[in-house]
């Protein structure tokens, strides 16, 4: 099949959880014999390739700013797809599949996978929020099939549009545990020495409950942020600004690689604080390297988790801080969670069921 991806920001690369799909279902796609082209927004600086692991990357032009960034992107690349022979156009995340009407009147057969209703979270208002409630509605009315990471969005789906739509949660790869190295040298970093935050440092995330939290509580142990703000410089500043106060506190910025293996693989406890999500990569991460995890009791984190993290009530300061001073004084869960995502949370069966949506058009 000739399929065609939209909607991230480029591959390869880890700026977030959308961009760790596409790859990885670009690449798995092309690895079975079909002919992948993802769409990648260009980036100053940023040389990309145009062939990564037999996937053709097609670079888009359009303005680095958070209001214009995957507007502009998404509507030239959804014209350039208007004009190929795919037999599929895979768009990935609501925003961008406003722009999937274009592709519709040219009877173009297409999928959206939905990886989270963003307009739930701070960091939209307004215009942006407005864009993409609207590309939800353009996803519920004009795509040929609809796929959700979460039963709750299912649910939602149903309730809202009267659209089934098909469930395919995310996956993860199984990586070696491995001992504290690069994180050592750089940082300080030792085995069971710090607590980690590891996702994008945006609003929604819960970044500041965790800092208010944790700056409460009478630990020596570290607490690392990783992750960057992408066309957040106030947001930055102001986690930045609360993170002084605490000489506890490293703020590492975006990490991959090795480095981000170290830091699963040595964590004491891995939390995730977020107020909405599709389908938590980073936890499905952290869950795949036995950590220990707390996170919001928000449906999607939950729907993951299950009994293999602890939890705390979503947005509550006061919540978070009484369940990090609870779980820093017991042994531990010892819970074998690597097996359970092992089992349930496959690329394989991912792309396998992906596959079977492209087939039923």
């Amino acid at each position: 099949m000739k399929i065609a991806m939209i909607g991230h920001k480029r591959i390869p690369g880890r700026e977030g959880g959308i961009e760790v799909v596409v790859e990885e279902l670009a690449t798995s796609l092309a690895a079975r014999g079909h002919r992948v082209t993802v769409y990648n927004r260009r980036k100053k600086g940023l040389n990309i390739p145009k062939e990564y692991k037999g996937v053709k990357l097609i670079s888009v032009p359009t303005i680095e700013k958070k209001s214009t960034d995957a507007i502009i992107y998404s509507f030239i690349a959804s014209i350039h797809a208007v004009i190929k022979d795919y037999d599929v156009i895979h768009y990935h995340a609501i925003g961008p599949s406003f722009f999937i009407f274009i592709p519709h009147l040219f009877k173009k057969k297409i999928i959206v996978t939905v990886h989270g209703l963003n307009y739930k979270t701070p960091k939209w208002s307004g215009f942006g929020s407005w864009f993409i409630k609207k590309g939800e509605q353009f996803t519920a009315k004009y795509a040929d099939k609809i796929i959700v990471l979460s039963q709750e969005q299912k649910q939602y789906f149903k309730d809202t549009y009267n659209r089934d739509v098909e469930y395919i949660p995310n996956g993860t790869n199984l990586m070696d545990i491995i001992p504290a190295d690069i994180i050592k040298e750089k940082y300080g970093l030792t085995k069971g020495s710090y607590i980690l935050f590891l996702s994008r440092v945006v609003p929604g995330k819960g970044l500041e409950y965790l800092l208010e939290a944790y700056r409460q509580i009478n630990s020596d142990l570290k607490l690392v942020i990783a992750g960057n703000s992408p066309f957040l410089d106030d947001f930055h500043k102001k986690i930045s600004e609360m993170a002084e106060k605490d000489e506890r506190v490293k703020l590492i910025g975006f990490v991959e690689g090795k480095k981000l293996q170290e830091l699963y693989s040595n964590t004491k406890l891995f939390v995730f604080p977020s107020e909405a999500e599709g389908m938590p990569i980073c936890l499905l991460e952290a869950l795949s390297y036995n950590c220990e995890c707390l996170v919001s009791d928000i449906p999607e984190n939950l729907e993951v988790g299950k009994n293999y993290v602890y939890t705390f009530k979503s947005c509550n300061v006061e919540d978070l801080k009484k369940q990090l001073e609870k779980i820093l004084k017991q042994q531990g869960k010892n819970n074998n969670s690597r097996e359970y995502i092992k089992q349930y949370y496959s690329w394989d069966i991912n792309v396998s069921k992906t596959l079977q949506c492209y087939g039923e058009l």
